[in-house]
């Protein structure tokens, strides 16, 4: 097929790669503008840019594609038999969804219809999920709503984090993405309605998602820590500063925990930990006061002197 990318993050990469092994032909890679990012504010360039440039791909970078003149005219112009969109990051205007005559098929992060939006992996993660997936679909003007067309399920370690699942999904949906249009060229795949009574939304996340909630149980913040790495992380307080816990880990049942004490430290030798909801423990290995190192539980007890009895939160 004759083709055109939309894609942006390194999760893009492999099924750009993938397309063309398999003997396509992509004509355009269409990628989000380089941006400025990081303390140093230097300009970051799209990793699906420097995947085409390495394969000699043309690619425009166009600030707003809806109602712009000269990339639609070069889209019309390639006449593409199908637009592939892969975590581009922006909306698929009505024109782009019906110019190829395959149609706009997306590769999207999650088993559809659960975690429609913007994170479908990490709230996954957050969640406690076990298992996730990717799924191709034909794009249409909702949020994730069209027909599904293939998935493959992928199983979530109970220790892995969003990083780790993307990078299992990654190449798993690169795969996918391959047999969707060989199928589609042979005609062979079955489009699918989703149940939309079914569908779970995965929203852009905020900084305020990676507050510890310690009314929550250890397992249930230890999940949130582990999808929202590696932003927005996970955070509290303690002693009116921001604290960062980096590294944490399920303790298990305290039976001398009593509700109401959530978020209530106990320091055992070089160990903190701290209650949590339904009596559940939290063990926090490695943390980070606002504008300081990153610290072992050990150095940071022996460094700011914390005792039992203080509380997280506050």
């Amino acid at each position: 097929m004759k083709l055109i990318f939309c894609g942006t993050p390194e999760f893009a990469v492999p099924t750009l790669e993938a397309v063309m092994a398999a003997g396509h032909e992509v004509a355009l890679v269409v990628t989000q503008p380089d941006r400025a990012a990081g303390r140093g504010m230097e300009m970051q360039v799209p990793p699906v840019k420097v995947a085409a440039a390495k394969h000699g791909v043309p690619v425009v970078q166009p600030e707003k594609i809806k109602n712009n003149v000269e990339f639609r005219a070069r889209l019309e112009e390639i006449a593409p038999d199908a637009i592939l969109v892969v975590a581009y990051g922006r909306i698929i205007p009505q024109w782009m969804l019906e110019l190829p005559r395959f149609g706009n098929i997306n590769l999207h992060g999650s088993l559809l219809p659960k975690y429609r939006g913007a994170a479908p992996i990490q709230w996954a993660v957050a969640n406690g999920e076990v298992l996730t997936g990717v799924t191709t679909m034909h794009l249409d003007a909702g949020l994730d709503t069209g027909d599904m067309l293939l998935a493959q399920v992928v199983p979530i370690g109970q220790e892995e984090t969003a990083v780790d699942v993307y990078g299992c999904l990654a190449p798993v949906g690169a795969e996918l993405m391959v047999r969707t249009l060989q199928e589609l060229e042979c005609g062979t795949v079955c489009r699918q309605v989703q149940d939309h009574s079914l569908a779970t939304l995965a929203p852009i996340l905020k900084r305020e998602d990676g507050r510890i909630d310690f009314s929550r149980t250890a397992r249930q913040i230890h999940d949130r820590w582990r999808g929202f790495q590696p932003w927005p992380g996970a955070h509290t307080t303690l002693r009116g500063k921001k604290l960062i816990v980096q590294k944490m880990h399920v303790a298990g049942d305290v039976a001398n925990v009593v509700k109401g004490e959530a978020g209530v430290l106990t320091v055992q030798e070089d160990a903190m930990t701290v209650a949590c909801g339904d009596g559940t423990v939290l063990g926090l290995d490695e943390v980070q006061m606002e504008g300081k190192r990153r610290m072992s539980a050990a150095e940071f007890l022996r460094g700011y002197q914390v005792k039992s009895g203080e509380r997280l939160g506050l």
